[in-house]
């Protein structure tokens, strides 16, 4: 034992209280170095991370915005994922977002448009929508209605020699065709619990609820709306016989049976009942249980008249033109206009705003929030010589 040592312990060989406070303090401090080493380390590490990152965000920084669904950095669509959540506007009221006055500026006035990557993904699930929007004429307008001008007359003409005076011809006539844009709405609702999961996707499942509330709305109008604050169906439009047809009712040709088909040359009489012009860009429309029956039909030669495209994704095909299936369309009946034909780029308008408007309402239905969806939209007949029908009937 040392000489210190021997001083520092009584006479029964025990260590001193001056030793154990000098033996504690020493190893507290050993263990506080240690600690505070450690803690250097780890915000060493820290910085490390954070400086990756920060440069990470500088080359994502210098990529188009909204080049992906996961570049939820964009100021306008953390703004507006805020607002969804919580109801925050501080951040929509700082950028500079489309707004319309007492509509959109603010959300006691009517909410706000939506982001442009939620809207995109709105738009394109409804273009992929089996309805007659996939082959209508769809037009973006800023307006509260669009006017679809006609000429469905020809100018006279006449031959003139060199030396005959040329005499006046006719001229055409314009109709004027009105489609007023109706507001479709969607209302879907999700907890705030849900809502305040970091994990869950909000873009996705909005644009999600609100594309499949719009399609079907939609989808049911353009064939059936009676033109009501809502879209006119074309088959809404007065129908008579194709050989009296006159401008303002769609032409229809009858199969001969009485709620069934006649043999297959109704079909040819319904293709050839369109008019040349037309007819290069027409495409049958019929729901599937209808589908079912034509694929059983056959020509005289023993042929079906149906064939599936030869490509994925390319239509089925009716006597060598498209078919679009549209769920709304009536079922083979008596009398039943259960299958159109017809150029319905031509034939059928679609006008509708490119902006989609969203409102929080956190109050009426607690504990859930509504989101309250709004878009306008219109749809008519434009063209009334470019859609033909079958009756399924005698006369």
């Amino acid at each position: 034992m040392t000489k210190p040592e021997c001083k520092a312990r009584d006479g029964e060989g025990a260590p001193s209280p001056a030793h154990e406070l000098k033996a504690a303090m020493a190893g507290f401090v050993s263990d506080f170095k240690d600690f505070t080493t450690d803690i250097q380390t780890k915000l060493k590490e820290q910085d490390d991370r954070m400086t990756k990152l920060d440069r990470k965000s500088m080359i994502s920084g210098a990529r188009p915005a909204l080049a992906t669904a996961a570049s939820v950095e964009a100021p306008h669509q953390k703004a507006f994922e805020a607002y969804l959540r919580s109801g925050e506007d501080d951040g929509l009221r700082d950028l500079p977002m489309e707004g319309k006055s007492m509509s959109t500026a603010v959300a006691a006035d009517g909410g706000y448009l939506v982001d442009p990557q939620t809207s995109a993904t709105v738009q394109s699930t409804l273009a992929a929508t089996a309805s007659i929007r996939a082959i209508a004429n769809v037009v973006n307008v800023e307006a509260t209605s669009y006017d679809v001008l006609i000429d469905h007359t020809e100018m006279g003409a006449g031959w003139a020699t060199e030396n005959d005076p040329s005499t006046e011809t006719g001229t055409p006539q314009i109709d004027r065709i009105t489609i007023a844009l109706h507001e479709l709405s969607a209302l879907p609702k999700a907890s705030q619990r849900l809502l305040d999961d970091s994990a869950f996707n909000i873009d996705e499942w909005l644009a999600g609820r609100i594309a499949d509330k719009f399609a079907r709305s939609e989808a049911a109008a353009f064939v059936n709306g009676n033109g009501v604050d809502k879209p006119t169906g074309f088959l809404t439009a007065p129908q008579v016989d194709n050989d009296v047809w006159v401008w303002g009712n769609l032409g229809y040709v009858v199969t001969g049976a009485d709620g069934d088909f006649n043999g297959a040359d109704s079909l040819i009489d319904l293709v050839y009942g369109l008019g040349a012009e037309y007819r290069a860009n027409g495409t049958f429309v019929m729901n599937s249980k209808t589908a079912g029956a034509v694929r059983k039909l056959k020509d005289n030669d023993g042929r079906f008249l149906w064939s599936d495209g030869l490509v994925a994704g390319e239509p089925a095909r009716l006597l060598g033109y498209p078919v679009l299936i549209a769920e709304d369309m009536p079922d083979i009946g008596t009398d039943a206009t259960a299958i159109a034909f017809g150029d319905f780029g031509a034939g059928y308008t679609v006008a509708e705003r490119p902006d989609l408007r969203v409102l929080r309402d956190p109050f009426s239905a607690k504990p859930h929030v509504l989101f309250y969806a709004t878009k306008r939209v219109g749809g008519a007949v434009s063209d009334f010589a470019a859609i033909k029908l079958l009756k399924f009937g005698l006369s």
